[in-house]
């Protein structure tokens, strides 16, 4: 059992945060970040995040892993079909990794590489059909593995998205096919992470609440007009714009985010980007 299902299970507030693999061979950089992270439950390995091609996502994870640090490993559809990720989810078995995040992931449109071109074999929730298909003892073939693997299988969702109604038919999906915990995309206002919450009484599955530190109004500005599903309310790009230190004034915001969920939800997943020194500030 790993550590995030044990602490999630046993009613723990959890925290965890965020690594993107390096563009390149030279994990020091990466390593020594991870190094800096202090209260942590678990660490997020990205996968092409945005859509920019990067290290292997399993590759930085398994070293992880070795070292002693959980991680969270996430695996989107964008890149492979679904014979690939059969092999890479059992591939990440084979080094002891457990929590999965599991993905559609971001069109490569919106990435480094534009003209490649997008498989979506699978989307996300059949995705998580195969993880359960896989630790059952099956593939998607139906035929039977050696060595059955052991999963805490998660899957992502943006409280924010409209219609409501047809988000969370989705998110209802994602439960039924075995999504054992929701990370969020960043949320911003606590209304509404408490519409969502409200809404997921009855599924009973834990939520961690996305926190992301926004360092300067310039970078809350870059988010709205370039990130599909982040909206940072003007209010807020408002007081990072008046700071005399826009990214003090950004760690008080994300300190008041994680304040409210920690009312509201079973943990935050905090979004530094290069500044996991101020994590203890924005947990304390």
């Amino acid at each position: 059992m790993s550590l995030l299902s044990e602490q999630l299970g046993n009613g723990q507030f959890v925290v965890t945060a965020e690594i993107a693999p390096p563009k390149g061979t030279d994990l020091s950089e990466a390593l020594a970040a991870v190094e800096k992270l202090t209260g942590i439950t678990a660490v997020n390995v990205t996968d092409n995040q945005g859509a920019n091609m990067r290290l292997s996502s399993l590759a930085l994870a398994a070293r992880l892993q070795q070292q002693g640090t959980e991680t969270v490993l996430q695996l989107t559809c964008r890149d492979r079909n679904r014979m690939a990720l059969q092999s890479d989810l059992l591939g990440a078995a084979s080094f002891g990794i457990e929590n999965l995040l599991l993905l559609s992931g971001d069109h490569s449109k919106f990435g480094d590489h534009p003209d490649s071109r997008p498989v979506f074999d699978l989307d996300s929730v059949q995705l998580l059909d195969m993880a359960a298909g896989l630790m059952a003892g099956t593939d998607m073939a139906g035929k039977s593995l050696d060595g059955v693997p052991e999963f805490f299988p998660g899957a992502a969702v943006n409280p924010a998205a409209e219609p409501f109604e047809l988000m969370f038919q989705k998110v209802a999906k994602k439960v039924d096919s075995g999504a054992r915990f929701f990370q969020t995309q960043s949320v911003f206002d606590r209304e509404t992470l408490e519409r969502f919450m409200l809404a997921m009484q009855p599924l009973q599955v834990p939520v961690i609440a996305g926190v992301l530190l926004i360092r300067s109004a310039r970078m809350a500005r870059f988010l709205n007009d370039n990130i599909p599903g982040v909206q940072v309310p003007e209010t807020l790009v408002q007081r990072l714009e008046s700071a005399e230190k826009p990214l003090t004034e950004g760690v008080k915001i994300a300190r008041e985010a994680v304040a409210w969920a920690r009312e509201l939800c079973q943990g935050v997943h905090l979004m530094t980007l290069g500044h996991e020194d101020k994590i203890p500030e924005i947990l304390s």
